[in-house]
Formats: structure tokens, C-alpha cells, sequence
């Protein structure tokens, strides 16, 4: 029970006092603090309006004269709200978060290049070199630049792809399922996204200096 800093009422954990409505800074998860729900498959057209009535009704201006603890409280139930906001709105943020709500996290093994996209990381490691070693403006960094963009449509359609899997897999640990197999593909799903991402993110750069060159 955590006390409101308006009415003094002991409280369940919440972000907002049933009593009187006043701002609550109480520890929460990110589910909770939304008011949602343990589950992973989310109606994410919910998620923004619940997130947009709850900003409305903590929002630091509402208690702008108000005790200083309540202020206080204004801003850091805004703060937990926002973050979990944002944790819950992103599949692999929720992932990684739902990682560490069973006590599970990435670890070195799973930081390692899935042996499934081995070749293709070598492959576009190998175009994005020769990118940057052929001279600026000629016929080979033209032909090379071609060949990334060509590269970036297929890492796109691989990153929707795991996207999706990622989603089959929330749709699985709502249903219950084998939580160890679950957790173990779960990892490596998130690992094959983060490898994708970083790659998108080279070839977008490389992409963008052989414009400018």
C-alpha cells in the first residue's frame, strides 16, 4: 500500500488515486502503470488511447498549484507512464522487457550472428566495404551503391519477416505455451531483429554518403 500525497488514503499501486484522482508515484511494471493486462499481443489502438486518457489526467499542468508532493508525484507518474508507453508500444522493446519480467535477458551467446543470417551479414559487410573503398563518383561505386539499395529491399523484407515471427511468438505465450521453448525462440528472434536493425542502419548510411559524394 503506498499513501496518496493529496488525500493521505493508503493505496493500492497505482498511478492515479481512486479517491480523489491525484497523481500516484508508486512503483509499477509497465503493464500495470497502463492499466493492462500480463500479455504480449496487443490492440495497439487501445494501448494509444488509454496512454492519451491517462496522460490527460496526470499531466504536471493539472497540478500546478497544488503541494509540492503532488507535483512531484504529477511528474513521476508521468515519467513511468511515458516509459512504459513507449516499452509497450515497440514489439521488441515489449520483447526484451518480457525477457526480463520472467528473469531471462540476451546473453553473449545470443549476441552472437545467427548462424542463419551469417552469409547475408558477411555478404553486405563485403558490398559496404567495397563501397567505401572505390573512388567517389565512378562507375564501380555507382554499380556498388545500386547493388546495396538492391540489398536494403531484401534486409527489409527479412526484418518484416522476423517482425512477424516475433508477433506468432507473443501469440504463443498468451496461449500458454512450452515457456522454455518459447523463451528460447524468443531470444533468438530478438537477436536475429537486432543484427537486421544494425545492418539496415549501415546500409541506410552508406547509402546516404554516396549521395553526397
Amino acid at each position: 500500500m503506498i499513501e496518496c500525497p493529496s488525500c493521505g488514503r493508503p493505496q493500492q499501486p497505482l498511478l492515479i488515486c481512486p479517491d480523489c484522482g491525484s497523481p500516484l508515484a508508486a512503483p509499477l511494471d509497465c503493464f500495470a502503470a497502463l492499466g493492462m493486462p500480463r500479455t504480449l499481443t496487443i490492440d495497439l489502438g487501445a494501448l494509444e488511447r488509454r496512454y492519451h486518457a491517462l496522460s490527460r489526467k496526470l499531466h504536471p499542468d493539472r497540478f500546478a498549484s497544488s503541494a509540492a508532493r503532488v507535483r512531484d508525484a504529477s511528474l513521476r507518474a508521468t515519467a513511468t507512464l511515458t516509459r512504459s508507453y513507449r516499452t509497450i508500444r515497440d514489439p521488441v522493446a515489449r520483447g526484451l522487457y518480457w525477457l526480463e519480467l520472467i528473469g531471462e535477458k540476451l546473453s553473449e551467446n545470443n549476441k552472437r550472428v545467427p548462424p542463419e543470417l551469417a552469409e547475408l551479414v558477411f555478404e553486405v559487410q563485403e558490398q559496404l566495404a567495397g563501397m567505401h573503398d572505390a573512388p567517389a563518383d565512378s562507375d564501380a561505386a555507382r554499380e556498388l551503391a545500386a547493388q546495396v539499395a538492391q540489398r536494403r529491399a531484401q534486409l527489409q523484407a527479412t526484418m518484416d519477416a522476423s517482425l512477424a515471427e516475433l508477433e506468432r511468438n507473443f501469440l504463443k505465450w498468451d496461449q500458454r505455451s512450452d515457456e522454455k521453448m518459447l523463451t528460447f525462440e524468443l531470444k533468438a528472434i530478438l537477436s536475429s531483429i537486432a543484427y537486421l536493425r544494425t545492418l539496415i542502419r549501415d546500409v541506410d548510411r552508406a547509402l546516404e554518403n554516396s549521395k553526397a559524394a
